[in-house]
């Protein structure tokens, strides 16, 4: 697998130096945490089922898949 990876918007609010509340984000408090729990984190742990789908393995997708970094992430 190859993925090429990206910096996100910053999403603090610099004046609270916080990240606010983001509504459109819920269940999550924000953005950083919805892709972390929907998108990172489900490919640390990804589940293989079986035909009755039931867990038989949970595999590390990241250890299969080669990245690009771009000039702005190595800076």
């Amino acid at each position: 697998m190859h993925t090429r990876t990206f910096l996100p918007a910053a999403r603090e609010n610099p004046w609270l130096e916080a990240v606010e509340l983001q509504e459109s984000a819920l269940p999550y408090h924000d953005w950083n945490e919805r892709v972390n729990a929907e998108c990172y984190a489900a490919n640390a742990t990804a589940r293989i089922l079986d035909e009755e789908k039931r867990i038989v393995r949970i595999v590390n997708n990241y250890a299969k898949i080669s990245f690009n970094f771009g000039p702005t992430l190595l800076s």
